[in-house]
């Protein structure tokens, strides 16, 4: 088979990497692709919103299956746009994408599902807006409508900072016109993040195994929002029993909605979860794979990426129900920035130490933001690889993604230095003069 992987970061060249494994793939392709995609598949020039010249490729080359990575062309309809064409792509329709890219959307469907959530409001003018928070008398976050690239979601401690956030979302536009055209308000949930993937077709949902993401830029979850500095998987905060709640208390009724609106979910389900003292929170969907979630995920999938992928386009993943076969050992991934990020940063910086890296054993260094010029790889984006590792424990693996991160330089580069340490010396109750640091909630 031929496939056709739509995107350029991290989580594509970690599909590109994976997919290639199957005995049924001829040739992965990456339009347009990284670095990492390169060494792993064959890059194509094509922006992933040029549908018309994506169509024609796919075409040409006999493709047999689109895989698209990123938010953006699925929230732009490029799924519909293959599915008119008669191509097989893999991904949920416009409609149903409104998951991620409409917060607006998502609050409402989990409104009137009964999905636990926090309390929130909705406000398309900034006054409004303003009058509301200042009867406020707990922390806030509040987010922008639509797609933000992961940073449209401020997590304010005061009323001065929620305030500001709206200055910054509706009046600045700060994360561009139409996506801060409406906000959500919403009373901030204590606890910590837990990340479900899961694959969803027809009435079937397959989830894959949890993980946690860490959002804010620095350690102790310090700093602004990014769109993930690092995960690990599995991650213990996912017992048995949590994830039966999860999968009956806002999968399945989440899914069920949608399909009572006719805009029936097929694809990756992501539930970014809050879990607090009253149960699991849902703070956000997304409608595809996490990143850096999927790093670790598919560093320990051994069930045949392509055939899972297939079997969602098909509607035949009841196959595979409580049939996937997972690699034992943990996976830590760490995500080496650029300076600045996530704010402006430098592109066209040269990065050394990749081969070194790469020697290392159960170690894969996926390319996020970067790009190739001659025999040098540079800088090309705010987040630029992900150093992910497998170990015997969870602390083998993240000594080893350590080690080789310790073996990449970059001009700036940055990276946290506590990735999956929740899990390691878990968080306990703080002494009584004391407050705990709040996670970041994530877009």
């Amino acid at each position: 088979m031929k496939i056709l992987v739509i995107g350029k970061g991290g989580r594509e060249h970690a599909l590109v990497w994976k997919l290639a494994q199957s005995p049924r793939a001829e040739r992965v392709y990456c339009a347009p692709g990284n670095a990492g995609t390169a060494e792993d598949g064959v890059n194509v020039p094509i922006d992933p919103l040029d549908f018309d010249r994506l169509v024609a490729f796919v075409r040409k080359e006999k493709i047999d299956l689109t895989v698209v990575g990123p938010e953006e062309p699925l929230a732009h309809g490029i799924v519909d746009h293959f599915q008119k064409a008669g191509l097989r792509i893999f991904g949920p329709t416009r409609a149903a994408a409104q998951l991620e890219a409409s917060k607006v959307f998502a609050k409402e469907l989990m409104h009137h599902a009964d999905v636990p959530t926090a309390e929130f409001r909705i406000f398309d003018h900034p006054e409004f807006a303003r009058r509301y928070i200042e009867t406020r008398d707990y922390p806030l976050v509040v987010k922008a409508d639509g797609l933000a690239a992961g940073k449209g979601v401020l997590v304010c401690s005061t009323n001065e900072e929620a305030l500001t956030a709206i200055e910054r979302i509706m009046v600045r536009e700060e994360f561009g016109p139409a996506a801060g055209r409406r906000v959500v308000v919403e009373k901030r949930l204590e606890g910590e993040e837990l990340s479900i993937l899961a694959l969803v077709s027809g009435r079937t949902i397959v989830p894959l195994q949890p993980t946690q993401d860490h959002k804010a830029a620095f350690d102790g979850d310090k700093g602004p929002n990014t769109g993930g500095m690092g995960a690990y998987c599995p991650a213990p905060l996912g017992t048995p029993e949590l994830l039966d709640a999860i999968d009956r208390e806002i999968l399945v009724p989440t899914v069920h909605a949608m399909k009572r609106r006719r805009q029936p979910f097929r694809g990756v389900l992501y539930a970014g979860i809050m879990v607090t003292n009253q149960g699991p929170r849902v703070l956000e969907f997304n409608c595809r794979f996490g990143d850096p979630e999927i790093q670790p995920l598919l560093m320990r999938l051994r069930t045949d990426l392509l055939d899972l992928i297939e079997a969602v386009v098909e509607e035949r993943l009841d196959a595979f129900e409580s049939k996937l076969e997972w690699d034992p050992r943990p996976a830590v991934c760490v995500v080496m920035a650029s300076k600045g990020y996530p704010g402006p940063y430098e592109k066209g910086l040269p990065i050394k130490g990749l081969a070194e890296a790469a020697q290392l054993p159960d170690v894969k260094v996926f390319h996020a933001g970067t790009r190739r010029e001659g025999d040098r790889i540079l800088t090309d984006g705010g987040r630029v690889l992900g150093v992910t590792a497998l170990g015997e424990t969870l602390a083998d693996a993240q000594r080893h993604a350590y080690e080789a991160v310790a073996c990449i330089q970059f001009p700036g580069a940055f990276y946290r230095r506590d990735i999956a340490e929740k899990a390691l010396r878990p968080i306990t109750a703080p002494a009584a003069e004391t407050s705990p640091i709040p996670l970041a909630q994530s877009e």
